[in-house]
């Protein structure tokens, strides 16, 4: 696999990143630097938008809640995730900090893949990328963490 052409590839089709809704290429290219084989778990932490901010590209920039844009997004990337080979381990809303300082989420997610092939083909889905501007539009701010065996 060509790492700069996949990460090059996604920077198109997601963003550069900057804005904090999508990973930015160094953070594409060090998944896909991840041994094949080896097993991916991503951490979603999520904050919502009182009122989704859609970019002018989007015939549905209607006014909608974070929560309802959210929704749009999900209705898509549970399908996706799973055609992809993944799994989602929780969906849940946040209750707070149990050790360390408190932060401020509306919602955590952690799915896990078996391999990264299974994640190329999430991101490489269509159909999820075509909902993933529902997920930006939603999100006030979001944090992804990855783990992995």
């Amino acid at each position: 696999m060509n790492v700069n052409k996949v990460v090059e590839e996604f920077g198109i089709w997601y963003g550069d990143g900057m804005d904090g809704s999508c990973a930015q290429a160094d953070q594409w290219a060090r998944i896909l630097q991840r041994a094949p084989s080896q097993s991916i778990v991503l951490v979603n932490f999520f904050k919502l938008r009182e009122t989704a901010i859609y970019d002018s590209d989007h015939a549905d920039s209607v006014s909608v809640s974070g929560q309802k844009a959210f929704e749009r997004y999900s209705t898509v990337s549970i399908p996706a995730m799973e055609r992809a080979g993944g799994t989602f381990l929780l969906v849940a809303p946040f209750q707070g900090s149990f050790v360390g300082k408190e932060e401020d989420w509306d919602m955590l997610v952690v799915g896990s893949y078996p391999n990264l092939e299974a994640f190329l083909n999430l991101h490489r889905d269509e159909k999820y990328r075509s909902a993933y501007h529902h997920r930006s539009a939603a999100c006030e701010r979001q944090k992804v963490l990855v783990c992995g065996g």
